[in-house]
């Protein structure tokens, strides 16, 4: 028989070593967004048995998310809760007043996202007043390349970046090489066009178009979308839809400008 006295004493920290390893994965994450086991093994000093065991505890507590090629990322309880630099509650507080203005013009459901991981991490939503509407995906890691606002964040990417995102392909394609050299000539569009498109391409029945946010150094911060059941959305709407998401962006520049500006000042 084996006493609690001696296996407390196994662990000269008791529970204690276990929290600490935590605390020092989230710290990890604030400083580079992404890891792997073995990156949290070799940084905390412990097998990668034990490494995976951390990382798994914080994915069902929401800290972190798991991408297709096995790399954690910082999840909705990461941001909720205040860690790391990413400054997506900045972000959604800066949008809102805009995102409302937006549905209240177009009248359907409007998403703000980040890029996160290969994911477009939906954080923000104005719901469409109509019966018939696509629903709130706040929360949601979605395939960014399934979805309009996923893409206009990718276009960011370089070549090598979508590589290293997708090293495997994109999942569930057939085809995954040629699907991502098609996603690339699709990014290619984006960037030249300065918005993105999803027919039905996440949810059949669902038309969607999204533009990018920049901050005051021109980098995309987020994305915006505009989210409608296809059968209130002809393809003559999408242009419309279109130039309301432009003077939706334009709108929030200069909120996301002095975003940009308190995160200069901050020590």
């Amino acid at each position: 028989m084996v006493s609690r006295s001696s296996v407390m004493s196994s662990d000269p920290h008791g529970g204690l070593g276990s929290v600490d390893n935590a605390l020092r994965i989230l710290e990890l994450l604030g400083q580079q967004s992404a890891v792997r086991v073995m990156d949290v093994a070799d940084r905390l000093g412990v097998a990668r048995s034990t490494a995976h065991r951390l990382l798994t505890a914080l994915m069902r507590r929401g800290f972190v998310v798991q991408d297709a090629a096995k790399v954690y990322h910082r999840g909705p309880a990461f941001a909720a809760a205040g860690f790391g630099s990413d400054g997506v509650p900045l972000i959604r507080s800066a949008v809102r007043p805009h995102l409302e203005a937006l549905g209240d013009e177009v009248d359907e459901t409007c998403h703000l996202a980040v890029l996160e991981g290969n994911g477009a991490r939906f954080i923000d939503v104005v719901e469409s007043r109509h019966v018939l509407r696509v629903g709130s995906r706040i929360g949601m890691l979605l395939p960014a390349p399934a979805t309009a606002a996923g893409k206009t964040l990718l276009a960011e990417l370089s070549s090598a970046d979508i590589f290293a995102l997708y090293p495997r392909g994109l999942p569930g394609m057939r085809a995954d090489l040629a699907r991502r050299t098609t996603l690339q000539r699709e990014l290619a569009m984006v960037r030249r066009n300065g918005y993105a498109t999803n027919f039905d391409e996440s949810e059949r029945g669902v038309t969607a178009v999204a533009v990018r946010l920049e901050d005051g150094d021109g980098l995309a911060v987020a994305s915006v979308a505009v989210a409608c059941p296809s059968a209130r959305c002809p393809r003559s709407r999408v242009d419309v839809l279109i130039e309301a998401l432009r003077r939706m962006a334009a709108s929030s520049s200069a909120a996301l400008m002095g975003l940009s500006r308190r995160d200069d000042a901050a020590p």
